[in-house]
């Protein structure tokens, strides 16, 4: 695929220059050029408090003020270049004035014994300026520092403390009101919360209207600690690891285990106590170094003492299998009338005091040869077709790589898959059949080169948080905001128009623009008629939605359409980011098509500020869907039913008679259990008992297997089926790398020992794999990875010595010189004839619709604290505090016909289940609409949910089903789930 490499961010011009004297020294710099600036590159140390490079100079501290000759000295972080110039950055006098402003500062500081800072990182710069200029507290009332000395300030006066958020804490008595927490939240954050109060001396910083932090529209991020100077906001030990000076610590340079942007973290490790004391973004060219609450404060769940530390195998005595937690067993005993909720406990984790005792430790040789000698049992029996493999978007590539390997050479299946099923497999199938890639065109940070970004299907807030950052960023500074979402989440109050569209209607309304945009002339001839096919076919598809016809589908007005018709159509450069409001669809493949032909039909495909970007979801799931961890594709995306492909693998992995047919999807497994086909699998770190749609289908299936591994860190819903369960590690306790949604690949290291007799992942397929007669040697994560690089041609040229500390972009044909393509498709496609495929799409309603008895739209999704099944997040203090029920959100309008207030108890209802659950009013949610976050297992959404998917993609429809909500009575109310129907 071609690619560019390098994105300008302006056209190329030579900039004005101006020359001065620093100290002394001549220097020639760009007009516009701060002093600070200048003295920087050149290594002259200006000293600041207010001042960061990454937010806008303001001035405030004044403790950079430099000598230019004039009346007064200027401030240099805010003071421009001029040509001919001389400055003095350091004198007597200029010592003098710093001395003073830092007297004065110190002075109505606590006590730098009490000082939050200097007690925990010991880097407070308030303190480290006074050591510099030799001041000492409570010098400013002697006047021993300065001309005549200083007046004093009132001290000890007390503007308080916030302890309100769990891992954040606020001290205004050391606040030096230098803005750089407001800066940091709305520079670059995006956020907005940070302000003042307050006149004179009882002036202090605020969150929202002066709230408490912990009540205020705080995300938790951090981003303020990470800016505060002071110790007016530092971080609160987690779980009783004190936070200690760095030097006292280890450094560890990984990635962020939760998303697909994959931000950079350093984890500040205590060796003494084998634990993180806290973690701290890094810099990184997509990241830098910006963090959300999970990659910041989410990382304890790995120290929690429920983790798996010894093989378990189930006792004789607990067959037939079923469900063993009084809670789940009660609803599939019940019959599914609601009446039995014995021991549902809130909180949200299997009991372990009710599952464990159903399973006996074991060896790992015990465990390991029932493994192998049960599934090559069943193998024998009902050859490939009875085995199937989920594994996990959440381990390396390494051990994706080795998974997909194991289930292809060991049992000869192709019955391999995980959640990019449930995620992104709709889009990938467009992207595949569109342009002949499933990856990205270009990384989430080329917004800033965007005339306009359209974000479609995605709460990126607060499900890519630090993407989002960036759209905000890019806002700011001129690019134009389409949003377009069934609800208003907080992307909505940044976009320049949002448009609430109705559940399911996006074919219709991308139809509609593309409408416009033929209409209005603003097609990209030259683009089509060089790089697409088939555009005749898409004009004459999309005559048949005008506006006006759109809007009487969608509910957005005619006149909105046409006008994002014209914004797009008239932009130089224009992207696309998408998510799981838009492939999670039965009609989630010609939802993705719509995408791909609006940016193919205006030329926003293959050039700086334009291309195609669906946000990944699990950290690497672009990394696990790249290595063949998929049913129908190889590694690299080769297909599975190619004989040249086959005979590729064959002679690459020394084997003979890989599979010829495509293999069955996450679904389709399910499925075929349930009719007797597949009896044998392996579970690497999925939890199909919550994460897939229809939970009463899938706990017949878990049960009816006739035998399942799984190999997880904690005891999930799906273990409580399992026969064997395989104590693994998390993404803290080994190594591997990790393919961001940018294409960016990246190394995670170990940070903290395993856990008891826990092993890697990698290990385990490999004991596994040997067991069932694979002659695998495998030494190192390093050797896998040359390996995978050898069969993936976008891989080429990548290695464990190469991808240094910040990764590397895939395709990269230097990546000892260069970071890797950014931009793809800037000549060609990687189809097979190079150009862009248009396939048009008719609109289609969903496959379930509400009525008179089911009224309401369920729209399933993420909360920013949480993550998926719940397994990681629900185990983490700051994210289980600060989001630790369920909740289902419905508008004002719709609370208030059904008679239910904010904080009542309601139940939901659907065609397959009900569960009950706390309700929260929401004017993010259109009247008609409910949205309920799927993390929670006392309440879990996917118990409603349906399990029609969509034919292409064969991914599940999580964003359409039709409910009712109904008040539960006091006496009756209790947070439960109840399927109808039991087994």
């Amino acid at each position: 695929m071609t690619a560019t490499s390098a994105v300008p961010t302006e056209s190329t011009v030579v900039p004005a220059t101006v020359t001065l004297s620093v100290d002394g020294r001549e220097i020639t710099v760009p007009e516009g050029t701060t002093i600070w600036t200048a003295a920087r590159d050149v290594g002259i140390d200006i000293p600041v408090l207010c001042h960061d490079e990454r937010y806008d100079p303001v001035g405030v501290c004044r403790m950079c003020v430099v000598d230019t000759g004039g009346r007064a000295y200027a401030a240099a972080c805010v003071r421009p270049c001029e040509q001919g110039m001389e400055v003095a950055t350091t004198s007597a006098a200029l010592d003098r004035s710093r001395a003073v402003l830092t007297e004065l500062l110190v002075a109505d500081q606590p006590p730098r014994e009490r000082d939050p800072k200097q007690i925990s990182t010991a880097d407070n710069m308030l303190l480290e300026l006074a050591d510099r200029y030799g001041v000492e507290a409570g010098a400013a009332s002697n006047g021993s520092v300065g001309s005549g000395g200083a007046a004093p300030l009132p001290c000890g006066s007390g503007r308080g403390t916030d302890d309100s958020n769990p891992v954040i804490a606020v001290d205004h008595d050391a606040c030096i009101l230098c803005d750089r927490c407001v800066r940091a939240c709305d520079d670059i954050q995006g956020n907005d919360v940070i302000g003042r109060s307050g006149k004179g001396y009882d002036t202090r910083i605020a969150f929202d209207l002066n709230d408490p932090m912990g009540a205020s529209s705080c995300v938790t991020c951090g981003e303020c600690v990470a800016a505060c100077p002071t110790g007016a906001l530092t971080n609160k030990p987690i779980n009783n690891i004190p936070i200690r000076p760095r030097e006292q610590l280890e450094q560890v340079d990984s990635v962020c285990p939760y998303c697909g942007v994959g931000c950079a973290l350093t984890f500040n490790v205590d060796r003494e106590r084998g634990a993180i004391s806290f973690a701290e973004g890094r810099d990184q060219p997509g990241s830098q170094g910006r963090l959300c609450v999970k990659g910041r404060y989410g990382w304890d769940y790995a120290a929690s003492p429920q983790r798996l530390t010894m093989p378990l195998i189930r006792r004789e005595g607990s067959y037939p299998k079923g469900a063993l937690s009084a809670d789940v067993r009660a609803e599939q005993e019940g019959g599914g009338d609601g009446q039995d909720k014995r021991n549902r406990k809130p909180g949200g984790l299997v009991p372990y005091e009710e599952v464990l005792p159903h399973f006996r430790e074991a060896s790992w040789e015990e465990a390991l040869d029932l493994v192998a000698r049960r599934l090559t049992g069943i193998h024998g029996e009902s050859g490939p077709a009875g085995i199937a493999g989920f594994g996990s978007a959440k381990c390396s590539n390494e051990e994706a790589y080795l998974f997909q390997k194991l289930i292809r050479t060991g049992f000869g299946s192709n019955n391999v898959d995980h959640c990019t099923r449930l995620c992104h497999a709709s889009s990938v199938a467009a992207l595949f059949e569109g342009i002949g890639s499933g990856a990205v065109s270009t990384t989430y940070g080329d917004v800033t080169n965007s005339d306009v970004a359209i974000i479609t299907g995605s709460n990126a807030t607060s499900n890519h948080p630090v993407a989002s950052s960036f759209f905000k960023q890019a806002h700011r500074r001129g690019t134009k905001i389409i949003y377009i979402d069934p609800r208003a989440s907080t992307v909505a109050d940044h976009a320049d128009i949002f448009c609430q569209i109705k559940p399911g209607t996006d074919v219709a309304f991308y139809n509609a623009v593309m409408h416009e945009i033929i209409r209005l002339g603003l097609v990209d001839s030259e683009f089509v008629a060089e790089r697409t096919s088939n555009y005749d076919e898409l004009a004459a598809t999309v005559a048949d939605y005008p506006p006006e016809r759109a809007a009487q589908i969608t509910g957005v007005d005619a006149a909105t359409i046409t006008e994002i018709a014209r914004i797009w159509g008239e932009a130089g450069a224009g992207i696309i980011f998408w998510g799981m409001g838009i492939s999670q669809h039965t009609t989630g493949t010609d939802n993705a098509r719509c995408l791909i032909a609006l940016c193919a039909i205006t030329g926003n495909v293959g050039k700086p500020g334009a291309g195609l970007h669906p946000l990944r979801g699990q950290n690497n799931v672009q990394g696990a869907s790249d290595v063949g961890l998929i049913p129908m594709f190889y590694p690299d995306y080769q297909n599975a039913d190619s004989a040249e492909v086959r005979q590729r693998f064959e002679r690459a992995w020394g084997v003979t008679g890989l599979n010829p047919e495509n293999g069955l999807t996450v679904t389709e497994i399910i499925g075929s259990v349930l009719e007797g086909g597949v009896r044998g699998m392996y579970m690497m770190g999925e939890n199909p008992f919550l994460s897939d749609p229809n939970i009463n289908k899938v706990r017949k299936a878990l049960a009816a297997l006739d035998f399942l591994v799984v190999q997880d860190i904690f005891v999930t819903e799906t273990a409580e089926f399992a026969d064997v369960i395989l104590p693994a590690s998390s993404y803290l306790e080994k190594d591997g790398t990790y393919t961001n949604t940018d294409r960016r690949v990246q190394l995670g290291r170990t940070v903290l020992d395993r856990p008891g007799q826990a092993r890697t992942d990698w290990e385990i397929v490999c004991d596994i794999a040997r067991r069932v007669g694979l002659d695998w040697t495998y030494t190192s994560p390093r050797e896998v990875f040359d390996e995978m690089v050898s069969v993936m041609p976008n891989y080429a040229n990548l290695s464990y010595d190469n991808l240094g500390g910040t990764g590397k972009l895939y395709p990269n044909a230097d990546p000892e010189h260069s970071d890797g393509s950014v931009v793809l498709f800037d000549e060609r496609f990687n189809t097979g004839d190079g150009l862009a495929h248009l396939v048009p799409a008719q609109w289609l309603p969903a496959r379930e619709l509400p009525d008179a008895e089911y009224p309401l739209v369920l729209n399933t999704g993420r909360l920013l604290e949480h993550w998926h099944t719940g397994s990681m997040t629900r185990r983490s203090f700051a994210l289980d505090s600060i989001a630790p029920h369920p909740e289902v959100y419905l508008s004002g309008k719709d609370a208030a016909d059904l008679g239910v207030a904010d904080g009542d108890t309601v139940r939901v209802s659907s065609r397959r289940g009900r569960i009950e659950l706390r309700l929260r009013v929401s004017h993010r949610e259109a009247p008609g609409n409910c949205f309920i976050p799927f993390h929670f297992r006392e309440a879990a959404a996917n118990l409603l949910t349906t399990d029609e998917i969509d034919p292409f993609g064969k991914i599940p429809e999580f964003k359409f089903c039709a409910v009712r909500i109904e008040p539960v009575t006091t006496a009756a109310a209790t947070t439960a789930a109840t399927p109808v129907g039991g087994l």
